[in-house]
Parts: structure tokens; sequence; C-alpha cells
């Protein structure tokens, strides 16, 4: 990639994020000189607008990325292990969405406001972490820079567009049902290996993804293994339970961090009101703190309710909100892309 414009792919593109994708790349007027729209032969042949211009969706082939610079992946993990090697092939970076190659050891996980650093670390892949991960790094990073971490423990409340389109309309379906009597008839979630579904509309369902051997699920696990590889800790003890609730978007967490120092509270908010990609919005005189009906369609990660544990002077609890499918997703990875445009232009100018 020699020249300031970059012809760049959108693989999954008429999905949830792929759509935000788009959306951003036009909103932050990313210096595309051509704009390759990917998908599924089902949604080939689909219209999507890009600065005015109708664009038309193609079937992702190992072959759609002759002349790519960019190519970000929001397909699914298998699409991503199926084209992106293809991808690199032809020359492209890929910034991959799905949990293909977070934990390859040779591929960067990547949250920009945590470790940007790493981007240059990347061998034609560069991984977007899981989206409960990047809100609770991007607000832990601070607090671990200045204090340590010895242990985290999070409880996630996950909106459903996190499972897809079908879980969003699933969860509207099934309210309507709820108010107006009916027989309820869940379909969609939780996603997992067994053909039993339960209900969401007005409930909490405490699966994400596949149960483990271990008794977690791969969502908590994924929570797990990307926190100590991105904070590059593997001393860090992280547990986590993650939660699908009735929101459509944003994911809150409840999370506990032991610090290895002892910390002086306005100082922990200090760090938080300064880091970059982060509001603290922490005011319980008047009832503010972060609420995902307000963090849904923000990039920002939202942290309050911040108080010392009582049990431990170095605990500290926090709740921690942000759109899953923007920072958790979509914006996460714009900004990967947007780091590798600016430091592609210093290089050829």
């Amino acid at each position: 990639m020699s020249n300031q414009f970059f012809n760049v792919a959108v693989v999954g593109a008429t999905g949830a994020v792929g759509q935000q994708i788009v959306r951003l790349l036009e909103e932050r007027d990313f210096p595309v000189k051509t704009l390759k729209l990917l998908s599924s032969a089902r949604s080939a042949g689909k219209k999507v607008t890009f600065k005015g211009q109708e664009v038309t969706v193609e079937e992702a082939t190992p072959d759609s990325f002759a002349g790519v610079d960019i190519a970000l992946f929001s397909a699914g993990g298998d699409i991503s292990k199926a084209l992106a090697p293809h991808a690199v092939r032809h020359g492209a970076v890929c910034i991959d969405n799905t949990n293909a190659y977070r934990m390859d050891p040779d591929t960067p996980l990547i949250v920009p406001e945590v470790n940007a650093d790493r981007i240059a670390d990347h061998k034609g892949i560069i991984a977007n972490p899981n989206c409960s991960t990047i809100q609770m790094v991007a607000a832990l990073k601070p607090l671990y820079d200045r204090y340590g971490i010895e242990r985290i423990i999070a409880s996630t409340y996950q909106a459903v567009s996190g499972a897809g389109s079908q879980a969003i309309e699933e969860l509207k379906r099934q309210s309507k049902s709820v108010l107006d009597n009916e027989t309820v008839e869940p379909d969609i979630l939780p996603v997992g290996s067994l053909p039993v579904k339960h209900q969401i509309a007005f409930n909490a369902i405490p699966q994400i993804d596949k149960f483990q051997d271990n008794g977690y699920t791969l969502e908590e696990m994924k929570m797990v293994r990307e926190t100590k590889k991105i904070m590059e800790d593997e001393s860090i003890k992280v547990t986590t339970t993650c939660v699908r609730i009735p929101v459509v978007y944003g994911h809150s967490e409840s999370v506990y961090v032991e610090l290895k120092q002892d910390f002086d509270l306005d100082e922990v908010k200090q760090l938080l009101q300064n880091a970059p990609g982060v509001t603290l919005v922490d005011d319980p005189s008047s009832q503010a703190y972060p609420l995902a009906t307000d963090a849904a369609g923000k990039n920002d990660v939202f942290v309050g309710r911040l108080r010392r544990d009582l049990g431990d002077s170095r605990g500290l609890n926090m709740w921690i909100v942000s759109d899953n499918l923007l920072k958790g997703a979509a914006w996460n990875a714009v900004q990967i892309a947007e780091i590798i445009a600016a430091k592609t232009a210093a290089v050829s100018s």
C-alpha cells in the first residue's frame, strides 16, 4: 500500500456489523479509492449506498481480493479462516472481527486505546477482540498501567444484537407475544450446540455461545484469554459470567478489579476521565451512570458506579457500558484501519 487512498473490501457487508463498518468509513471520510462489498451468495446483488454512489454487493470468493489493500472481515469465523489467507496472498491487510485468529500467536489482538503499538507486528492479519473484552480492557488499561491488576471478576449483561439480526427480531416478536398473552416459541437463543432454546423477552439467559468442558461458555473463555493476551500479562486472574438480556444495543458489565496497589478513588476517576475513548459518567447524587440506551449509537466506552470494595482496600467495583456493534466491533476495526492508513501515508510521503 503505497498510495494515500486505499482499495477497501468489507466482507459480511450486509450484516449488522458490516453495515456499521460501511457507515463509519463514509462518516470518517476514510481515504477509500475503491470499495468492494462482499457477502454470501445469498446477499450478492444487493445495493448499498456509499458516498452517494450505489455499490453492488458481490459474492466473496478467494479471488475477490485482487488489488485490495485493506480487508475488513465480519462474516463469521469459518469465512475468515477460508478467505483471509487468500486476501493476504493478494497483498491485503486483513482486520478480522471474528474469533478465527484472536488467539493465534502470530496475530496481534488490538484495541487501539490499549495496544496500538502491536499493530505493526501483523503478518497480514490483525484480530479484533470480542465485544465484551474490548470495552473492559479499554476501561482497565489506565488502571493497569498505574496500579497493576491482580484479579478481574466480570459479569456481563449483553444485548441481543450480539447474536445477530435474527436475535433482535426474536426479542421483538417474543415481547409482543408476552404482552398479548400469546405463547412464546423460542427459536434463536441461546446460540449453542444443543437445540434447546429459551425465552429472551423479560428474561435473562446465563449462556452466551457454547459450553466448554470446564463449565464456562466460549464467550466467557474469550474474555479470559483475550484479556491476558491484550494486556500481555498471563498472571492476571480473570473469571467471567456472561448473560444475555432483553436489550437491543449496548453491552453492560459489572467488573470487580483487584489492583496490586492501594488506590485513591479520585485519582482513579481522573485516570478514566483522561483515558482515550472512555467517558466517565459517575455522579450518584444525580443518578448519573452509564446506560445501554445512552451508549447506543456512540463510539466511546462509558464507565461509572466507581466504588472501593467493602472487603478489600485494593478492590474496585465499576460499571462499564458500550455499543457492542460500534466500539465492540465496527468502530474498533475502523480505528485499526485508520492507523494503518495513516502510517502508510506517512511512509509514502
